[in-house]
């Protein structure tokens, strides 16, 4: 894949549908993110997800600043992926990376794959040439891991 998906899998020993409960949850993001930047969910989630949610995220890298997500792509226990972007009128300017979360049962658990994707993130060249694809690799994995924390 091109530098603009970065793809992360790992086999973790629990069911798809223990992991997919995680990842349905807002509330539960801080507690799985790799990357130390998602903080809170804001307005306590909003409950589960499904397919057309929006969910806001408190962040901070250095700074304090919001996104909000929409689910663009939702299989149960199977697929869930969000789109962010900036609040309000700086969402047309700020945004536009995918978050993709595929999860397949196989011998000792599930496979779980997790994509960034920024091509149509309006910052991608930004992205690549700041290296983010690489460090955004290394969170993912991170994430992975602690996600198997949590269930295994």
């Amino acid at each position: 894949m091109s530098s603009d998906v970065v793809t992360v899998e790992r086999v973790i020993a629990a069911p798809p549908e223990a992991i997919f409960e995680l990842l349905a949850d807002p509330a539960k993001h801080p507690l799985i993110d790799g990357s130390g930047a998602v903080e809170a969910a804001k307005d306590g989630g909003g409950g589960r997800l499904t397919l057309g949610s929006t969910f806001g995220m408190s962040m901070r890298a250095g700074l304090p600043y919001s996104m909000v997500n929409t689910v663009i792509e939702y299989e149960e226990n199977r697929r869930i992926t969000w789109q962010t972007r900036a609040p309000g009128l700086a969402g047309s300017i700020v945004g536009g990376r995918i978050w993709r979360y595929e999860l397949e049962r196989v011998d000792g658990g599930t496979r779980v794959r997790e994509s960034w994707d920024i091509t149509k993130d309006r910052q991608r060249l930004g992205l690549r040439l700041l290296g983010f694809p690489a460090r955004t690799r290394e969170n993912m994995e991170k994430t992975l891991e602690r996600i198997a924390q949590l269930v295994e």
